[in-house]
């Protein structure tokens, strides 16, 4: 059984994959960036019958990282396995939204993971094991507005997690990324709320089709028996997707060239939700009926 670190463990995709690797027999470590979520998920833990310690870490803070990571391995002796959970959404239009957005949304997803990583790799190195998984998003491929902000976070940590493997094969450590789709979260249910005014569409877009999306939710156990899958498989492939829209949405994607992309998203809003209709059966107008009623 391996040593995991999770971070962002509070709720979403972060708690389930600390309770799905629990459950397994996994001595997993659930790191929160908030003191006041503590009760809240050490009770989950209770209920579930799990003896998971709460570990307090900022990702954005180098000494929180560094002080968090230390008195795991202090305990534990070795992290086996680090994911790379914790994130923030934000969307917005790149003309409207301020730049310490930018940064405060790069800093949590791409440099709070970077952190990470450069916390646990040289014990990895050293050891010649250990496995690193990035969760990342369809968005790490797919960039659209209004979600261009957070999109160009997890294509970084896309990049960072190609380089990372090549890095670190050598040493015998994995790096595995997971991509899911629309999962069924805080942060999705807080895209899928109606946006505030913009002089662009997309964010009311959005909001719709996550809208129509989470009407038949996928949950974020199927992205924590994703993880814990490739933890116990010792499989090298590099990406994951996950959830049942995930990989249609990449192939979609790869169907068009990028002209045809930028024309899907400049479309007006009657054109756009005929499209996402004719593609997916996915009526995201607003006052229709909501569902997938494709496959």
């Amino acid at each position: 059984m391996a040593v995991v670190l999770v971070t962002g463990a509070n709720s979403g995709i972060g708690l389930s994959t600390a309770v799905a690797l629990g459950k397994a027999g996994h001595s997993v470590f659930a790191a929160i960036r908030n003191p006041d979520k503590a009760t809240q998920v050490a009770e989950i833990f209770a209920r579930e019958k799990l003896s998971i310690p709460i570990v307090l870490m900022d990702v954005d803070s180098d000494e929180s990282v560094e002080t968090a990571t230390s008195a795991i391995r202090a305990q534990a002796g070795f992290i086996d396995v680090l994911v790379n959970n914790a994130g923030v959404e934000c969307r917005g239009s790149i003309e409207e939204l301020p730049l310490a957005a930018f940064r405060a949304t790069m800093e949590t997803n791409y440099f709070g993971a970077l952190r990470c990583i450069q916390a646990v790799v040289p014990d990895m190195r050293e050891n010649r094991t250990g496995c690193i998984i990035n969760v990342t998003s369809i968005a790490g491929r797919i960039a659209s507005p209004p979600l261009t902000p957070y999109a160009a976070t997890k294509f970084a940590l896309e990049a960072l997690s190609e380089g990372l493997a090549q890095e670190m094969k050598p040493f015998n450590v994995r790096v595995a990324i997971v991509q899911p789709g629309i999962i069924d979260t805080p942060m999705a249910r807080r895209i899928e709320e109606p946006a505030g005014e913009s002089l662009y569409p997309h964010a009311r877009r959005f909001a719709n089709l996550f809208e129509a999306s989470l009407a038949n939710p996928t949950p974020s156990s199927m992205v924590a028996d994703k993880i814990r899958e490739i933890v116990e498989s010792g499989t090298w492939q590099l990406r994951h997707p996950v959830g049942p829209d995930a990989q249609p949405f990449l192939d979609w994607r790869k169907s068009m060239t990028d002209e045809e992309w930028v024309n899907w998203g400049a479309m007006d809003d009657d054109a756009w939700y005929q499209r996402v209709r004719r593609d997916f059966g996915l009526d995201v107008k607003p006052g229709a009926a909501k569902g997938a009623t494709a496959d």
